[in-house]
């Protein structure tokens, strides 16, 4: 087994965010009994504590540690203030620098990875009001920001079924030109996978009516922001879509640097209430396990355990009801994954 130890980060962040962590955490526990965990605040939680979305001592304790774990952060409280959770999160991944976000999407018939770019675009470009009352936010990209995830969406497709889309605006955008240049640019180094190219109207259509037509995705900042919830209705549900958001740093385990997130919100209406699906946070857990501590066994365990017990019928609120179903809460679907791996292990 490769080395289990080393130390994680967990942010458990806003609303529904410690519930659905604090299940991630107990699998985290289970399998890898060696590491330390450490807890530390961001989102509202640290606004209200520290008086920042992210403060000093959750940023150098994320950039020591060998992998992140995070819950989703936002409050309606924060809403229109010039200080907001959401900052926390986009000044984390700007200083991890974990530039390529993983995002696989499984449902019947249908395996796609989508690899948005994370660091760059509208998010990061420069933003402000002028004195006219006009508002801008500018998309910039540098071509090695392009090449760099590519590269890592190239080298994902060559591990799946060899086949690459990459999706832009280049029929009406100077940076998305400049994308599919830099992707056709690259894709000679990877010979053994197909490359496509796609404006993102159409891939959004594409994506809602065959999504079986694709393996792999890559896609910039927003546009990957946008169809990566798009994507979460073919699971059914945004509680079951996990997400890796890597660099190119090696921790001391010789993995990959990263940040692990459940792509879902804070749902501040159900906070406290035990009706959060955790799965999402669960399998967020077993990609830190495969990609930042080379536990591949003990993902596919955790992966296979969601797998069965969605299959015997378990069901959080947001995945509904019917015949030969039965709704759990948060705690209880949580148990419920552990109690089958353990059975397994046993």
């Amino acid at each position: 087994m490769p080395n289990s130890g080393g130390r994680i980060v967990l942010l458990p962040g806003d609303g529904i965010g410690p519930e659905v962590t604090a299940e991630a955490r107990l699998m985290l526990e289970l399998l890898a009994p060696d590491v330390v965990l450490d807890e530390r605040l961001i989102g509202a939680a640290a606004i209200r504590a520290a008086g920042s979305p992210l403060p000093d001592e959750t940023r150098d304790a994320c950039l020591a540690a060998v992998a992140v774990l995070k819950g989703p952060v936002g409050d309606p409280e924060f809403d229109g203030a010039e200080v907001r959770p959401e900052q926390g999160l986009l000044g984390l991944r700007a200083a991890l620098d974990t530039y390529a976000n993983l995002r696989p999407a499984v449902a019947d018939g249908v395996d796609v990875l989508i690899v948005r770019e994370l660091v760059g675009g509208l998010y990061f470009g420069a933003s402000g009001v002028r004195d006219d009352g006009t508002v801008f936010d500018t998309c910039e990209y540098h071509p090695d920001q392009v090449a760099r995830v590519a590269r890592r969406a190239f080298a994902l497709a060559r591990t799946r079924r060899g086949a690459l889309t990459s999706i832009d605006k280049a029929n009406v955008l100077e940076t998305s030109r400049m994308w599919r240049r830099v992707v056709n640019e690259i894709a000679p180094e990877f010979p053994d996978v197909s490359v496509e190219h796609m404006l993102v109207d159409n891939a959004a259509m594409q994506l809602a009516t065959t999504p079986e037509q694709f393996d792999v995705i890559v896609t910039e900042n927003m546009f990957g922001d946008i169809l990566t919830d798009e994507a979460s209705v073919l699971a059914g549900s945004m509680g079951l879509l996990p997400s890796a958001s890597l660099g190119d740093e090696l921790n001391e385990a010789g993995c990959r640097v990263g940040l692990y997130e459940p792509i879902h919100g804070s749902a501040p209406d159900i906070a406290g209430r035990d009706e959060a699906n955790p799965l999402a946070a669960i399998l967020s857990a077993a990609m830190l396990l495969e990609h930042s501590l080379g536990m591949r066994s003990e993902a596919e365990a955790i992966e296979r355990a969601v797998e069965a017990v969605v299959h015997e019928g378990y069901r959080t609120r947001d995945l509904g009801g019917g015949a030969g179903t039965q709704v759990v809460g948060c705690k209880a679907m949580g148990r419920l994954v552990r109690e089958r791996i353990e059975s397994v292990e046993s």
